[in-house]
């Protein structure tokens, strides 16, 4: 509202007054009530992709302002989810970031911000154990570790939960996996992805459980399929909706594209991406968030609920992940699901690796958007969804 109105208000004692009074009256006839303060308790702004409904118009979203906003009747009984893709913060000793990671997440956080933020952490966050996976004679294998105190970089972005069910989680064996655990658990960020491991989050009144998988052993795995469902089974009994992070597929700019199939790496068998999706979907997941590719992929809709094949590589500080071509480009994934696991409406905001590797939103351009588009098309022309100019996603 215009605190400053061109025209004068009419005094207390003024005849515009009982007309005011006559239209409130009316107003309050036909049952226009107040609206609640969304996410009050949390601190963090209401968000939500659905559109308003005609008889509730949502209030002009602010570029500049992260204060809590009016929720529309379509908020009221939904939560809003946000994912990235790899995250690599630095790889210890000797590349590391800008500022000892200071503000590492500042280009994005607002972009992050959500009822509950997810990334795929794809490194130990440890000392040296003395334990690395690669051996003097190892050839084609990467190790990668950021310190501990790491964790309060995620914290500071606006990170609410990580996935850890992935290749490197034992870069520098169990013990620099628990070390992990350990680091985000001071920095108050949950994690998940251990075999039969169930995080729950609650948010808003609605519990959400999300469970974490890959192909490496001390994970829930992708390749057993029973496994899979039986985890997910046991996560509806949790949560009131259920989000699948998954870390499949193979690897490299020649990897854009989901097909039918198992996909290997290297001799690694990474797993059937759309069997296993719609598998987990099948048993209950509502939401399913796929990386591990380094690119981004298409999307699909199955049974009314949205797979995100691949959301890229989001961060790789300390130049750890190449910024060559298309796999310096990511996203964050914007879902908005009600209690009940319906599909409310969607959001893909582009990022991209800056010259340090962090990650940088692609406001002007949105190059990741637009990837995420045409290859959607392209491998899901009946299944896929529509991606407005604004990044919305629609079924």
């Amino acid at each position: 509202m215009n605190s400053h109105p061109s025209h004068p208000r009419p005094g207390i004692f003024g005849r515009p007054v009982l007309t005011v009074a006559i239209v409130l009256a009316v107003l309050a006839a036909i049952g226009v009530g107040s609206v609640a303060f969304a996410n009050r308790d949390s601190g963090k702004p209401a968000a939500s992709w659905a559109e308003p409904t005609r008889s509730t118009p949502a209030p002009p979203a602010s570029s500049s302002s992260r204060e809590p906003v009016e929720e529309s009747a379509a908020d009221v009984g939904t939560v809003t989810l946000s994912a990235t893709g790899d995250i690599m913060m630095s790889n210890a000793p000797g590349r590391m970031p800008p500022a000892d990671g200071a503000g590492f997440f500042d280009s994005v956080k607002k972009a992050l911000a959500s009822d509950l933020v997810m990334g795929n952490l794809e490194q130990p966050l440890t000392t040296d154990t003395g334990t690395s996976k690669c051996g003097a004679a190892a050839t084609n294998c990467f190790a990668f570790r950021s310190p501990p105190s790491y964790a309060k970089h995620l914290r500071d972005g606006g990170f609410d939960l990580v996935n850890t069910a992935n290749n490197h989680s034992k870069d520098f064996g169990t013990r620099g996996a628990r070390n992990t655990r350990e680091a985000l658990d001071e920095a108050g960020v949950k994690a998940t992805g251990n075999t039969d491991e169930i995080t729950v989050a609650e948010v808003k009144g609605i519990k959400v459980a999300v469970v974490g998988f890959s192909s490496y052993a001390g994970a829930n795995s992708l390749l057993d399929l029973d496994q899979a469902r039986s985890v997910v089974e046991k996560a509806k009994e949790q949560g009131d909706l259920v989000v699948v992070q998954v870390h499949m597929g193979a690897e490299g700019t020649d990897e854009q594209h989901v097909k039918p199939g198992t996909e290997t790496f290297f001799g690694e068998n990474r797993g059937d991406p759309m069997k296993f999706s719609r598998a987990v979907i099948d048993a209950g997941a509502d939401l399913v968030v796929g990386h591990g590719p380094h690119v981004l992929r298409g999307m699909e809709f199955y049974k009314g609920k949205l797979i995100a094949y691949s959301l890229g590589n989001f961060a790789g500080g300390g130049r750890t992940l190449s910024r060559t071509g298309v796999l310096k480009y990511g996203g964050v994934l914007h879902v908005t699901l009600s209690k009940d696991g319906s599909y409310v409406g969607g959001k893909l905001l582009s990022t991209y690796m800056n010259s340090n590797g962090l990650p940088t939103r692609d406001e002007s351009a949105e190059r990741g958007r637009k990837l995420v588009a045409q290859l959607t098309k392209a491998d899901f022309p009946e299944t896929g969804p529509t991606f407005g100019a604004d990044g919305s996603i629609k079924p």
